[in-house]
Order: C-alpha cells, then sequence, then structure tokens
C-alpha cells in the first residue's frame, strides 16, 4: 500500500513538474511571438515612413519617429542606402552622357553639399540618426571639424561632369561668415576640386526657408546665361521652385527634414 502511494506521489510530482515547464515554455514562445510580430509592424510602418519620406508625402516633420530608430540604422549603415545611392547616380551618369553639350562654357549642373557631396552619417549617429531633434550648434560644430566624407557616388559623377566641361555649382544651405574657409577645405580634402562656384547663404537670406533661398540662386544662374541641365540633392527643398534643372536627382535622406 505504501508502495502504491510512493509511485503515485513520484507521478504527481513529475506532471506538476512538466505541466510547469510545458506553461514557462508557452509563456516564452508567446512572448517572442509577440516580439516578433511587433518588430515586424514596426518594420513595415517604418518602410512606409521612409517611402513617405522620399515621395515627399510626409511634409514638415521634426524628427525620425522613435520606434523607427533601429530601422533606420540598419538601412544606412548595412547597404541598402549604399545600393540605393548608387542606382539613383547611375542613371545620373548615364543622362550625362546623353546631354549634347554646347562648348560655350555655359551647361551647368547643380550639387547640394550635406548629404549630397559629403556624408553627415556620422554625426547623426550620436543623434539617433534624427530621433533626436535638430541641434544648429552641435551640427555647426561638427561641420567645424571639416570631417566630413565624400560619398563616393557623388563624387565620380562630379568628376564626370569636369570632364566633359559642365560649370558645376556646389550649391550649400551653410552660413558663408561661419563655415565657409572650412567647407572649402573639406571639400577639397575630399576630392571636390575643380568646381565654378561654392554657393553659401548669407545674411540676405538668413530666416529664408532653403526652397527659397535655392531657388532664388538657380534664377539668378539662369540669368547669367547658364543651362541648368541637373540638379542633385537630398532634400526636396534642394529640387523644387524655380529653375530646378532639366532634370533632377533626389538623394535618399531619412535622418531629417529641411523646408
Amino acid at each position: 500500500m505504501a508502495h502504491g502511494v510512493g509511485e503515485t506521489l513520484v507521478l504527481f510530482l513529475l506532471a506538476v513538474y512538466f505541466s510547469k515547464g510545458m506553461s514557462i515554455r508557452h509563456h516564452h514562445e508567446s512572448n517572442d511571438n509577440e516580439s516578433t510580430s511587433s518588430s515586424f509592424i514596426d518594420g513595415r510602418f517604418c518602410l512606409s515612413w521612409r517611402l513617405g519620406v522620399e515621395t515627399n508625402n510626409v511634409l514638415l516633420w521634426r524628427t525620425v519617429p522613435t520606434q523607427c530608430l533601429q530601422y533606420v540604422e540598419d538601412y544606412l549603415i548595412h547597404g541598402q542606402y549604399d545600393r540605393d545611392l548608387e542606382l539613383i547616380m547611375e542613371q545620373a551618369l548615364s543622362y550625362v552622357d546623353a546631354i549634347p553639350l554646347v562648348a560655350d562654357g555655359m551647361d551647368g549642373w547643380i550639387l547640394d553639399v550635406d548629404d549630397t557631396c559629403l556624408s553627415n552619417i556620422y554625426y547623426y549617429k550620436s543623434k539617433k540618426y534624427g530621433c533626436d531633434p535638430y541641434d544648429p550648434l552641435a551640427f555647426r560644430a561638427w561641420a567645424m571639424k571639416g570631417g566630413c566624407t565624400a560619398l563616393p557616388p557623388v563624387l565620380t559623377l562630379f568628376n564626370k561632369l569636369i570632364d566633359k566641361g559642365f560649370k558645376v555649382f556646389l550649391l550649400t544651405g551653410r552660413d558663408e561668415e561661419t563655415l565657409g574657409q572650412v567647407t572649402i577645405d573639406n571639400l577639397h580634402n575630399q576630392g571636390f576640386t575643380g568646381y565654378e562656384r561654392l554657393m553659401m547663404r548669407t545674411m540676405v537670406y538668413k530666416g529664408k526657408s532653403a526652397a527659397t533661398y535655392k531657388s532664388d540662386i538657380r534664377k539668378q544662374l539662369e540669368d547669367e546665361g547658364y543651362r541648368i541641365w541637373g540638379n542633385v540633392g537630398d532634400q526636396w527643398s534642394d529640387l523644387q521652385g524655380n529653375s530646378s534643372g532639366n532634370r533632377t536627382f533626389k538623394i535618399p535622406n531619412p535622418m531629417y527634414f529641411v523646408p
């Protein structure tokens, strides 16, 4: 009798043990599934958000959504951004080959500077890739170091434009008074030499939007007689407005929005 009770007790304890184990395993699997599902939903949202940004349907956004921090980092660091940039510049290079140049020195092309010629990705890493609000003083301090690196596909386009005889204008929203010389030096050190002019924001355009400022400068170039065959920038404000060029090329930038 005692032997039978002992066996029953052992079987009962084993049943409780395995029941708890199954319960814990089910709990962890349930949590893992919920985590995977949540990650999948965030990934889909962030992909849609970035598409909205790049197509200029998401406007006046101040920061990257916090749930998209990892998504934006992966996009910028793990190869997709590079592949997108290379494809866009391949299209620009093909277009350049097809342009019938007039040998009068008035065939022009415009390139933006920040995150077009020069990359600020390492700076924005410290700002959670745009999840933190824009900090003008911190960005100025970064730019003053003159350590921005060239975006290689854009440098390839730049060199081809120079070789073919285009007058290349670098048009940037950087302040001429405080960042003029360091920007010239940074561009030169990264291989951007031989351009026609570096055009920077002056007091005349203080407080005006980038779209207004850049549109006015392009109009001035056309008034000088230049034909603007192409225009490359990472912001829609680089490309919209008057005298935007015969063809524009938008470089991806999910880190910030400049109106």
